[in-house]
C-alpha cells in the first residue's frame, strides 16, 4: 500500500440494503463510502480466515471511484490480518481466473457491473465459492456485531491479464478468418478483450473492428449493458457497415455477452445457450446443462434432442455458479447473459471467454457448412416472447405476495414450477413471476408459440395476480 494511505474507521451506521442477494452494491459516497468498504474488507478478511484463507486477490473495474474504494478494501483486508494480492483494473472473470491460477482461492472485485457511473459494489469469492444470500448477510452481521479479526497483512501486486489471454489461446484456435465487431461500452472488458480477440483472430488473418474499447468510467457513448437493445444499436450499425461475421458486446465488468448476427439480429442469451449446449453435448453425451427460470422452453428441448440432461434453477450468477458445481453440469447460463463453461474452462461466468467459444463455433461451421452467423442461428428455435416486465411492489410486501400467489394460483392443464417464484408451463408457452433479488419489484416474462397463445397466457397471469392483490399496476 502507498505510505500516504488514508486512515479508515468503521462507521456507526451501515445500510443493510447494500448487502444484496448476489453481491454488495450501493451509491458511491452515499450508501457506499470509503469507510463502509473498509469495514466490509475487515468482514471479508475475517470470514476468509474462518475458512482457513489468508491470501485474498483484489481487483477493480474501470469506474472512477474504483481506485479509492480498492484502497479502502485492501486496508480493511490487511487490518484483518489477510495478505492482499492486487491484480489491478481487470474484468471480473479475470479476477475469478486468478483465484484458480494464483496461490489464493479467495478474491474480491470492486465493480458496479452494468449500473450507472455513480454506483459501485463488490463481488466476492471465498475459498473458491462466490458469496450469495445468507453468506453476504453474514458479512453485515460481522460488522454489526464487531465479529472482526485484527492483524497486519501484507500487500503485493501481480499482473494476470497476459496469463489469462495465453490460457484462452491455448484452448481455442479458429479454423477460418472472421471479421468481428466488438463493443466494450468503455467498460473494463476493454483492458483485455481486444488483445485476446486479436490474438485469436491473427493466425487466420481475421479482423477486429473495435467500438468504445478505451476504458472510461463515465461511459460517454452508451451504458455498458448488452441486455438493453438500445445499447446494441452501434454494434448493429457497424456489423452492417463492415459486412462483419458477428457483433459482440460486453457489460461493464465483462462477465456478460451480447451477440448480434451478420444480419443484425440480436441473439438473446437463452438462444446463445442452445448453440453452446449443442457444441458441448457433441463431445459430452449425457452431460447436464443448467439454465435459469427465465430461459426459453425450447432450451430444454434442444438439450434433450442433443443427448443432454436439462436442469432448471434459480436466477442469479452466484446461485447458478453454486448449482453448476453441485450438479456437475458442464455448461450453465441465465437469461441475463451470464454463461458458465465447465467444459475446458473453470465454471465461472465469463463474457470474454464465452465470446471466444462463440467465434470457435462460427469459424468451424463456416469452414464445414459455409453458413453465416445469421444462417447458423436460424437453425436454433425461436419463439414469440416478452422482455422482462417489472411490477413495483414495496420491499416489505413482495415476499408475502409471492407466497400467497403460489398458494392461491390455479392454472389448469399446466405444470407449475416453484423453484424461483412461479413458472407455469403450458403446451404452447409459459409465464413467470418471480421476486427481484435486488429491487422492490416482481419480474415477469412470457413466451409462446404464437401471438395468440402469448396473449392468452398473459391474460391468465393477469387474472391470477390481481386476484391476490387488485391494487397492482400490471404493465400488460
Amino acid at each position: 500500500m502507498p505510505e500516504a494511505a488514508p486512515q479508515f474507521c468503521i462507521p456507526a451506521d451501515i445500510p443493510q440494503r447494500i448487502f444484496r442477494a448476489y453481491d454488495i452494491r450501493g451509491i458511491v459516497d452515499e450508501t457506499l463510502t470509503h469507510n463502509i468498504v473498509y469495514a466490509i474488507g475487515l468482514a471479508i478478511g475475517s470470514e476468509a480466515q474462518a475458512q482457513g484463507e489468508k491470501q485474498i486477490i483484489v481487483a477493480r473495474d474501470g469506474r472512477l471511484s474504483g481506485p479509492a474504494l480498492q484502497a479502502a478494501l485492501s486496508r480493511g483486508l490487511q487490518d484483518s490480518g489477510c495478505d492482499v494480492i492486487d491484480i489491478g483494473a481487470v474484468p471480473t472473470p479475470v479476477m475469478y481466473f486468478a483465484t484458480f491460477t494464483l496461490q489464493a482461492r479467495s478474491g474480491v472485485v470492486i465493480t458496479g457491473s452494468h449500473n450507472p457511473p455513480n454506483y459501485n459494489g463488490l463481488k466476492i469469492v471465498i475459498a473458491g465459492k462466490t458469496l450469495a444470500e445468507d453468506k453476504i448477510q453474514n458479512l453485515y452481521r460481522r460488522i454489526v456485531e464487531k465479529d472482526l479479526e485484527k492483524g497486519v497483512g501484507g500487500y503485493s501486486k501481480v499482473a494476470v491479464i497476459d496469463a489469462y489471454i495465453k490460457r484462452v489461446c491455448s484452448d481455442i484456435q479458429l479454423q477460418k478468418n472472421l471479421k468481428v465487431v466488438m463493443d466494450c461500452g468503455n467498460g473494463i472488458a476493454g483492458s483485455t478483450a481486444p488483445a485476446l480477440l486479436k490474438a485469436l483472430l491473427a493466425p487466420a488473418n481475421g479482423e477486429l473492428i473495435e467500438l468504445y474499447c478505451d476504458v472510461d468510467g463515465t461511459f460517454p457513448n452508451h451504458h455498458p449493458d448488452p441486455s438493453v437493445p438500445d445499447n446494441l444499436r452501434d454494434v448493429i450499425a457497424a456489423v452492417a457497415e463492415h459486412k462483419a461475421d458477428i457483433g459482440l458486446a460486453f457489460d461493464g465488468d465483462g462477465d456478460r455477452l451480447g451477440v448480434v448476427t451478420s444480419a443484425g439480429e440480436i441473439i438473446w442469451p437463452d438462444r446463445q445457450l442452445m448453440l453452446f449446449a449443442k457444441d458441448v453435448l457433441a463431445r459430452n453425451t449425457g452431460a447436464t446443462i443448467l439454465y435459469d427460470v427465465k430461459c426459453s422452453k425450447h432450451l430444454a428441448s434442444v438439450i434433450q434432442e442433443n443427448g443432454g440432461q436439462p436442469l432448471m434453477w434459480k436466477t442469479g450468477h452466484s446461485l447458478v455458479k453454486a448449482k453448476l458445481a453441485e450438479s456437475g453440469a458442464l455448461l450453465g447460463g441465465e437469461m441475463s447473459g451470464h454463461i458458465f463453461f465447465k467444459e475446458r474452462w473453470y465454471g465461472f461466468d465469463d463474457g470474454i471467454y464465452t465470446a471466444a467459444r462463440l467465434l470457435e463455433i462460427l469459424a468451424t461451421d463456416a469452414t464445414q457448412n459455409k453458413r453465416s452467423s445469421s444462417e447458423l442461428f436460424a437453425t436454433i428455435p425461436d419463439s414469440v416472447n416478452t422482455p422482462e416486465l417489472k411490477v413495483n411492489i414495496p420491499e416489505e410486501e413482495k415476499f408475502g405476495y409471492m407466497q400467497r400467489l403460489i398458494a392461491q394460483a390455479k392454472f389448469s392443464n399446466a405444470d407449475m414450477i416453484t423453484i424461483d417464484g412461479i413458472r407455469v408451463e403450458f403446451a404452447d408457452g409459459w409465464g413467470l413471476v418471480r421476486l427481484s433479488n435486488t429491487t422492490p419489484c416482481l419480474v415477469l416474462r412470457f413466451e409462446a408459440d404464437d401471438q395468440t397463445a402469448l396473449k392468452r397466457i398473459m391474460k391468465l397471469f393477469r387474472t391470477q395476480m390481481l386476484a391476490v392483490d387488485s391494487s397492482l399496476e400490471l404493465p400488460f
